[in-house]
């Protein structure tokens, strides 16, 4: 899957997510980059500060960042529509981070 097709995915993912918690988000941008660092087996990461963590002194930095990975989920998924399953999963799985939701609690709620 070209790289422009798996943006778009990664647009209508967003689109699904409600407006109420897309408003809450705050000082974050959504990347797409084709392989994550060297030695990480990642789908996507969430790089920043969660919402959860923000105090008074929060000010004055750069966005967080979260990123999907194009190739891994390429990999992992056999047909399009497993793309179009696994980035909607990832998307949410990262904004959640956002939020402070850990891995823990992500697996609890079935995503992941």
């Amino acid at each position: 899957m070209e790289r422009e097709r798996f943006e778009e995915l990664v647009g209508e993912a967003l689109d699904e997510v409600p407006e109420e918690l897309l408003a809450l988000m705050s000082n974050v941008v959504i990347l797409v980059e084709d392989d994550p660092p060297p030695g990480e087996d990642l789908l996507g990461l969430y790089e920043g500060h969660a919402l959860t963590d923000r105090g008074w002194d929060y000010a004055g930095v750069l966005p967080d960042r979260i990123l999907i990975y194009r190739n891994p989920i390429l990999r992992i998924c056999d047909t399009d529509d497993d793309v179009i399953d696994e980035v909607a999963v990832t998307v949410v799985h990262e904004i959640a981070h956002h939020f402070g939701i850990d891995d823990a609690r992500l697996h609890d709620l079935g995503w992941g």
